[in-house]
């Protein structure tokens, strides 16, 4: 007999190791291999496995140990990190450093995006060590660090880019000499500057061939330097010195048109507090913002940035939480607050406690976020640079067959057909084709992080465009999560003031979250409580209390009936008010029930708009998931129109009900509030946490998560999302045309080597170009 349990793993693997799937299979892996285990799913993510075994043959306290003995072995034996790169100039150096940096005994997985300038690699420890890593990089031509946690100045990936420039400059200054010199019949001259020319727009190029024969793996650099040479060698000077100068000024404009989308994390660290003003000793001292722990309790003042997570002590002001939620609209923050690091202070002076240090508050942990989601993969992407690594050897090999065929087979001259090789290794680099993903991905993840929306990596891009049905959690996602009241409905003699002046005096000493509502609604009509001499709270019915000489009671009508109180004059308005899906709480006075206030769950005032938007999105089908009663759930779904809805659900029906849905129509997300809705959301092919600033739940366990608690950032995110897919498909389309039309054109002999060049560099500046688009996508 087996039985299906859902265990805590009793290890927290460190930072890094969530996420990975190498480390979930060899956790899985060593589980197997215990007697009597069928099947193990991981979640480090939760620290949570779903174990499907054999009780008799494997004992629980077996597996746990066995999970806590592997977690512990992981975390000592294997290592990850980020890395950022410096002078990563082209779509093959990244894959030309993945090539070098795993040939390096230890490293286990290394995976480099361009886009984001940032590399990935999983090692041993105990058989290399970061440093080597690094000066491996180095050795490679390329300058690298490792991520910061918690940086306090933005990067600048392209630090080297002042000495490209001035040789690019050099290049075209002797370039336009050497071209007057020989209109003016003047070819030696000329030559030599054709030369200086050619050496100084190709220095960087001929310094990354070098590399690249070294780390066996041929690149642009390559093909573009054999390509000068072979002009060289053939007597056409000019066409050497045109090649390298074009080639470096692609490069240097590239360089500079990718580095604009890499600064949505610079832009995001620009955020980061500096200073903080902490309270110690009775005085108050300026530290630096890293230095501020848990506990400390910090001024801000007017204009100034928080200086990490806290929870307002004493003061009221406005702050802009813009850089955390998206939100240009001022939050009012009072006593009880909670506030986030990076957001500025606008009027009043407060005091914070803090509840993070530097390195985990909501900034931080969003800017680490973006980094590692830019440095992921979309499988777009993923194809591409497949197509790329397959793709150059085999134009490498046509050209040599082009070069050497035609003159040893058909008598054709030889320099005409080495000149159409040079030329067809310049125009088929498919360098617009594998940048056409990565500069679209980096763009919109970074337009989304700048408004509130964070995905946590590119196949998130991909797949959020692709939903066609949309599953809603009713409770803190649809609706606002806090009761409010609706109606007062009055007996004879009464008007509202009076049945909310006696529920309030009742429930001033009541937690209970109906009488929170109460309570509220009193003090916005400025009603305030009576003194009273007694209070009774009637657990799961209501309360009761006496003033004035009299007992006043506030509950549910089955509390009513308990006390023999006559509810029929009321039935009526008990029953609509039901149907519509609200809470009646009954007032009475003395013996007879004076009122009746009507709570209910507010709906968002986003949600109607939103889900609206989404339909003319084109999402097909909407649903709403909820564990409440079936009459607040069908009055919620029918107000907002709203195709299907499940009430009265636990956590394993909601992931039921996903599963059907998937099945149904195949892609499908959960919009939850990252906590309570975390099996549904990972059911979903994509999980979209809402309200996520200042929850770690909400940030770790979503795959899209909207920053705020609106609703409105939804469709604003599946259109982001398709018009990023959109533009990949425009970039794809468009380099593979490009590639065609100057390898047909080439092979015909009609594409000279210069206009071959421009049309290389030029497709790859359109394509980043077209990709930078969503940076100010609206």
């Amino acid at each position: 007999m087996t039985e299906t349990k859902t265990l805590r793993l009793p290890v927290q693997l460190p930072r890094g190791f969530d996420e990975c799937e190498r480390c979930a299979g060899r956790l899985t892996d060593s589980l197997l291999q215990l007697d009597g285990v069928r099947a193990v799913h991981v979640d480090f993510q939760h620290s949570t496995m779903t174990l499907t075994y054999d009780p008799t043959l494997s004992p629980i306290d077996e597996v746990e140990q066995r999970a806590e003995q592997v977690g512990i072995e992981i975390r000592e034996r294997f290592e990850h990190k980020t890395i950022v790169l410096v002078g990563l100039d082209c779509p093959d150096c990244a894959l030309k450093l993945e090539k070098g940096i795993s040939r390096i005994p230890g490293v286990l997985w290394v995976s480099t995006n361009f886009a984001s300038s940032r590399m990935s690699v999983e090692y041993e420890p105990a058989r290399v060590d970061l440093d080597t890593i690094i000066r491996r990089i180095r050795s490679l031509g390329y300058d690298a660090r490792e991520t910061q946690v918690v940086p306090l100045t933005p990067s600048i990936t392209f630090s080297s880019l002042g000495a490209p420039s001035t040789l690019t400059l050099v290049s075209g200054i002797t370039l336009l000499i050497a071209c007057a010199l020989a209109a003016s019949r003047m070819p030696s001259p000329a030559h030599v500057l054709f030369l200086i020319s050619a050496v100084a727009g190709g220095f960087y190029a001929a310094r990354g061939a070098y590399f690249s024969l070294k780390s066996l793996m041929l690149d642009m650099n390559f093909l573009m330097t054999v390509a000068a040479v072979g002009a060289i060698a053939i007597g056409d000077y000019f066409e050497a010195a045109a090649v390298m100068f074009l080639f470096s000024l692609g490069n240097m404009l590239e360089a500079r048109t990718v580095e604009k989308a890499r600064e949505s994390v610079s832009s995001l660290m620009g955020q980061f507090p500096t200073q903080a003003r902490v309270k110690r000793e009775g005085g108050e001292e300026l530290i630096p913002a890293d230095e501020v722990h848990v506990g400390d309790l910090f001024i801000v003042r007017p204009g100034e940035k928080i200086a990490t997570d806290g929870t307002v002590s004493d003061g009221s002001t406005a702050v802009n939480e813009s850089s955390i939620t998206g939100e240009s609209t001022p939050a009012d923050k009072v006593a009880g607050d909670q506030v986030f690091a990076g957001s500025i202070n606008l009027n009043g002076s407060i005091d914070v406690v803090a509840t993070t240090g530097a390195a985990d508050n909501t900034l931080a942990r969003i800017v680490c976020l973006v980094e590692k989601a830019q440095a992921e993969k979309a499988p777009v992407q993923r194809f591409t640079e497949v197509f790329g690594r397959y793709y150059t050897p085999a134009v490498v090999v046509l050209a040599v067959v082009v070069a050497l065929v035609p003159p040893m087979l058909f008598h054709a001259a030889f320099r005409s057909s080495l000149y159409i090789a040079l030329t067809l290794l310049v125009v088929s680099c498919p360098c617009a084709l594998v940048i056409s993903t990565p500069v679209s991905i980096v763009s919109a993840i970074g337009n989304a992080a700048r408004n509130g929306i964070l995905f946590k990596g590119g196949s998130f891009v991909e797949t959020a465009g692709k939903v066609r049905v949309i599953a809603f959690d009713k409770t803190g996602t649809i609706t606002t999560g806090r009761a409010d009241i609706s109606d007062v409905l009055c007996g004879d003699g009464m008007n509202e003031s009076d049945v909310l002046s006696l529920a309030a005096t009742v429930e001033s000493r009541s937690e209970h979250p109906l009488a929170e509502a109460i309570m509220r609604a009193a003090r916005k009509r400025e009603i305030k409580p009576r003194s009273i001499t007694y209070f009774q709270s009637l657990t799961g019915m209501g309360a009761a209390a006496k003033f004035d000489g009299e007992t006043c009671v506030v509950g549910n009508s089955r509390l009513m009936d308990q006390l023999g109180m006559d509810t029929g004059k009321w039935s009526g308005e008990l029953q609509r008010l039901q149907e519509e899906g609200k809470t009646a709480v009954l007032v009475a006075s003395g013996r007879t029930i004076v009122g009746i206030i009507a709570v209910r769950d507010t709906v968002r005032e986003t949600a109607k708009s939103a889900l609206d938007q989404l339909r003319k999105l084109g999402v097909e089908r909407t649903v709403m998931i909820t564990g409440d009663n079936e009459l607040a759930a069908r009055s919620v779904a029918c107000d907002l129109g709203i195709d299907e809805y499940y009430a009265e659900l636990l956590p394993q029906d909601k992931v039921d009900i996903i599963r059907v849905l998937i099945e149904r129509f195949g892609s499908v997300a959960v919009v939850g509030d990252g906590v309570n809705d975390a099996p549904a959301l990972a059911a979903a092919t994509v999980g979209i946490a809402m309200g996520a600033a200042g929850s770690d739940t909400a940030l770790e366990t979503a795959d899209i998560a909207l920053m705020s608690d609106d609703l409105g950032k939804l469709p604003y995110a599946l259109r982001l999302s398709r018009g990023a897919m959109g533009i990949i498909h425009q970039n794809l389309v468009f380099s593979l045309a490009v590639i065609a039309v100057l390898i047909l054109t080439a092979l015909m002999g009609i594409l000279k080597l210069t206009v071959g060049v421009f049309g290389h560099e030029g497709s790859a500046l359109l394509v980043i170009a077209n990709g930078m688009r969503l940076i100010r996508f609206k």
